[in-house]
């Protein structure tokens, strides 16, 4: 006999109809949670609820948008009421604009704003009105490598995820000043196989694909998993993640120039767009792709993950190292000139 809600722990995923939140959703339901389910699509989430049910969790859906704040509030609200609380809170809806800024309307910033980056903050208060009174729950903010590294013809997408990582480090200094014991965590992902290429506005002259390498939507599930357990500060999916932000740290200018010379195709298949096609910016394309895009036979479904707080030791190590290597190549240079200088001025026998 199923258990009751109140005898299992309880996620709620914004953005949970498709592609990665999708595979979240299903990746929470294996290990048999209450799964808060918000998407626009009915169709779409009908199918998540069929998947979640499936795989042993148990759904409570919800056809809402997350750039609306009051809905936001009342899906905690039902969802806490029915499931004694919230644990997990993953916020992980996003819209996106592919074109140049200059073709990109400001009422189109506006709605990518207020779905990749308000979305995120109507998610997190909501949850937070829950969490903080029982001083305890985790929040899961899905970024992305271009949190860091922007990239043309994604400026609406890229501004919003740095600014979700704006917001996240402002909230969590203000929650250790607290002594609140809530947990915020951001996974920054890499390229993933899912169905956006095909719903996304795009204003681009062919079809939209990710730039590779391309990872399937349950391989970053299960690190999201991992990461709501666990509560790394970030956790970066990945190793095209890696690079791209650790090289933004080091070699900023150079991967400007890089991104202008190749991206822009790097972005696109060589397969002509079709003119008038739905896309998903104000309304869903209510239909149910499930959790994969057109990319199977390009993607991989095992991607390794880190807590970057290793890799900028090792980072920092290594620059050490070659700083202190030019150092004391310069001063070494130094003492070989002094002592040419002192032998030119010595008197001859």
């Amino acid at each position: 006999m199923p258990s009751s809600p109140s005898n299992r722990r309880t996620v709620v995923v914004a953005g949970a109809s498709a592609g990665v939140g999708r595979a979240i959703a299903c990746e929470f339901a294996r290990h048999g949670w209450n799964v808060g389910l918000v998407a626009r699509g009915e169709v779409g989430l009908a199918g998540t609820i069929h998947d979640v049910r499936r795989l042993g969790g148990n759904p409570i859906a919800f056809a809402a948008d997350v750039a609306d704040a009051q809905a936001m509030q009342e899906v905690a609200d039902a969802v806490a009421k029915t499931c004694g609380g919230i644990d997990v809170w993953v916020n992980n809806a996003m819209v996106t604009v592919y074109a140049p800024v200059q073709e990109t309307t400001p009422a189109e910033f506006q709605r990518v704003t207020d779905v990749t980056y308000l979305g995120q903050v109507h998610g997190t208060l909501a949850a937070l009105r829950h969490m903080v009174p029982a001083n305890r729950g985790t929040i899961v903010h899905i970024g992305s490598a271009l949190a860091y590294r922007s990239i043309p013809l994604q400026a609406t997408y890229c501004a919003a995820k740095a600014a979700v990582r704006g917001f996240v480090d402002s909230l969590r200094s203000e929650l250790l000043h607290d002594g609140s014991r809530v947990r915020l965590t951001m996974v920054q992902l890499p390229a993933v196989n899912t169905p956006q290429f095909d719903w996304a506005r795009s204003r681009l002259p062919r079809k939209l694909e990710p730039v590779p390498p391309i990872y399937q939507p349950e391989a970053i599930a299960r690190h999201v998993y991992r990461a709501a357990h666990e509560a790394p500060r970030e956790l970066w999916i990945g190793a095209s993640a890696w690079k791209a932000i650790l090289g933004n740290m080091l070699i900023p200018g150079w991967i400007d120039t890089y991104l202008a010379r190749h991206v822009y195709q790097g972005e696109m298949t060589s397969v002509q767009a079709s003119k008038n096609r739905p896309d998903n910016l104000y309304e869903p394309v209510d239909t149910d792709p499930g959790a994969h895009g057109r990319f199977d036979s390009r993607s991989s479904s095992h991607v390794t993950a880190a807590n970057p707080k290793w890799l900028k030791l090792g980072i920092a190590a290594a620059l050490g190292l070659a700083a202190g290597t030019m150092l004391f190549a310069t001063e070494a240079h130094g003492r070989d000139e002094e002592r040419r200088r002192l032998r030119r001025r010595a008197p001859t026998e």
